[in-house]
């Protein structure tokens, strides 16, 4: 895995070994990850990523939040709790220092409690395919204030999608097994 495009371009990512088979650690591919950001560069989205507050839900290795960083995103917040995927996230956070820019939660991204800063203008959301943990994981950051009015949220799952009344579907791309929805807030 490696940094797709911007400031930290082709920077390699920590390895992920043997991974957390328990923890159904599965990064976003190099090849996903590209179509996703040309999408949101070249889409009818403005530039979803100059400045943005990214939150990065289930962040995993983090490969998602770190392009949004290395594409512009001022600041990123990754929300992730198994311990396999936080040593990983963290070697590649140490590996690209950038300090003050990005602040790992070591918590269940579905009980995330209020948040206690700006909130995020673009999501990003990596559950565990089929599980219904990202509805459950983005009502927690809609009670919990961590969703701007018209935030961006991009959604990877294999299944369907059961998104909260207040989010409005404006695209789907599939890539083999993974489905790219994104979707705005309506808040």
């Amino acid at each position: 895995m490696r940094i797709i495009a911007g400031r930290h371009r082709g920077i390699r990512l920590a390895e992920l070994g043997a991974g957390d088979v328990a923890a159904h650690l599965r990064p976003t591919s190099d090849r996903v990850r590209e179509s996703l950001f040309n999408l949101l560069a070249h889409g009818a989205y403005g530039d979803p990523l100059d400045g943005a507050r990214v939150l990065d839900l289930f962040a995993g290795t983090g490969a998602l939040g770190l392009e949004a960083l290395s594409r512009g995103a001022a600041e990123a917040t990754f929300v992730e709790n198994g311990r396999t995927s936080l040593a990983i996230l963290r070697a590649n956070l140490a590996h690209l220092r950038l300090g003050e820019a990005a602040r790992v939660l070591a918590r269940d991204a579905t009980a995330l409690g209020s948040n206690p800063g700006a909130p995020a203008d673009l999501v990003f959301l990596d559950p565990p395919y089929a599980k219904g943990l990202g509805e459950r994981a983005l009502a927690a950051a809609m009670a919990g204030g961590w969703l701007a009015p018209s935030a961006l949220i991009v959604w990877e799952e294999s299944a369907p999608i059961s998104p909260p009344a207040a989010l409005t579907l404006l695209d789907g791309r599939r890539y083999g097994d993974t489905m790219i929805r994104i979707l705005r807030a309506a808040l």
